[in-house]
């Protein structure tokens, strides 16, 4: 039964380890230090394979230093310990407030050093390392040289190894039977909340989790014959009742399938009966656009190359527009992502808002087996809205697709 969860092993955390320290002496850095976040972005968890949100400071030789935020953290790794599980890093000490000291215990005060969290990468564009703290630092460590490698330290994480590549298809197949789950509990008379509990459970009863996003969400779910709404559910905001699904609504949502700390995502959109002539032909254009990008995706093309491709169905219609991107890349996110609310300024109920839309980003980006992306191509009309999509993993000839349910609306 636990080979159906597969889990990293030394051999892996090895193999990370050795691209590091050869990207330290490309980069002529004597020590790195990675800033984790306890949301999406768990960039210390490629070290440590453990509990996330405080830093790691890494050698070029010699074992790294893991700071864990709190000390709760820290009696859950002893216990993790006492319990026969083998961690990454047998040096974890609390508090990223011993950052200084640990740098000077090292050795490493006068040295070049790499830091992870200075500059932006997904949506935290300005980094995030807290500005006090990094003051803190700099004024006692004034003769180290510190350069952010934010950039470069992600590009390692972009191409898979065969390990990694269990674990994403793991979250696929898990994100899969949530969505089986959501189209069996949608019908009429249902709230939403009844659909996120029970698509959570699946989640977590297959160890997984929803990830936390920039929506203070793990999932994203709305409801209605038009509703182009987006980010958390507004029952989750303030206090106020879930809507109730009825026949003609569509229920969308996008599962963050997170599994081992590697995400996919799954867009399931699924129909009460009966549908809106507008919602099948927003439906019909997000799967041709689909389609699209899986003919177009392949290795040495670039990511511009699909978007094109993937944008082509919509723009042959008249005033078809898109809210969230048609095609991302994941684990980790935010390398590159196509147009955001591309032709929203057309849409006349939204012109008092002042809202434009935010041009793709990475469109020179070469496509490289070994990459996770994300196709959820969405096409509205006023404002229908019908959102697809799933998690491709990019293959040596082209590209594995690993949903099936959320590509098309279902109907039910």
């Amino acid at each position: 039964m636990e080979e159906e969860y597969p889990t990293l092993s030394l051999k892996e955390r090895d193999r990370r380890w050795k691209k590091l320290r050869e990207l330290m002496k490309q980069e002529k850095m004597d020590c790195l230090v990675v800033a984790g976040l306890r949301s999406r972005e768990q960039f210390d968890r490629y070290i440590t394979n453990d509990l996330s949100g405080g830093f790691v400071i890494f050698p070029i030789e010699g074992e790294p230093i893991s700071l864990l935020p709190s000390i709760y953290d820290i009696t859950s790794h002893w216990e993790s310990v006492r319990r026969g599980e083998q961690p990454w890093i047998s040096d974890v000490r609390a508090g990223p407030q011993a950052l200084v000291s640990v740098i000077k215990e090292l050795g490493y005060d006068k040295s070049n050093i790499g830091v992870v969290g200075l500059g932006g990468s997904g949506r935290e564009r300005g980094g995030w390392i807290p500005y006090g703290l990094w003051l803190g630092v700099e004024k006692n460590l004034p003769d180290a040289n510190f350069r952010d490698v934010t950039g470069q330290y992600r590009e390692l994480l972009v191409i898979k190894s065969e390990e990694e590549m269990r674990l994403i298809k793991k979250s696929a197949e898990i994100g899969e039977l949530a969505c089986e789950e959501m189209i069996k509990r949608t019908k009429p008379g249902v709230a939403e909340s009844e659909i996120y509990a029970a698509v959570i459970y699946v989640l977590f009863s297959h160890r997984a989790t929803g990830s936390l996003t920039p929506y203070t969400t793990s999932l994203i779910l709305h409801s209605g014959p038009d509703n182009p709404s987006w980010g958390a559910p507004r029952w989750l905001v303030r206090a106020q009742p879930p809507p109730i699904l009825k026949a003609g609504d569509v229920l969308q949502a996008e599962i963050f399938t997170r599994y081992g700390g590697m995400e996919t995502q799954q867009q399931p959109s699924i129909a009460l009966k009966p549908v809106d002539p507008v919602n099948k032909k927003c439906a019909e254009i997000a799967r041709k656009s689909y389609e699209a990008g899986i003919n177009a995706l392949r290795p040495r093309v670039k990511f511009g190359e699909v978007v094109n491709a993937m944008e082509a169905p919509l723009k042959e219609e008249k005033d078809v527009w898109h809210l969230t991107p048609l095609m991302h890349d994941v684990s980790p996110l935010g390398g590159f992502t196509s147009a955001i609310a591309f032709g929203i300024e057309r849409v006349k109920e939204f012109k008092k808002y002042n809202v434009v839309s935010i041009p793709v980003r990475g469109a020179d980006v070469t496509i490289k087996p070994g990459m996770v992306v994300v196709l959820e191509p969405n096409a509205c009309i006023g404002t229908h809205r019908i959102n697809l999509g799933g998690t491709c993993i990019i293959t040596e000839t082209g590209c594995l697709e690993l949903n099936k349910l959320p590509t098309e609306m279902q109907i039910v």
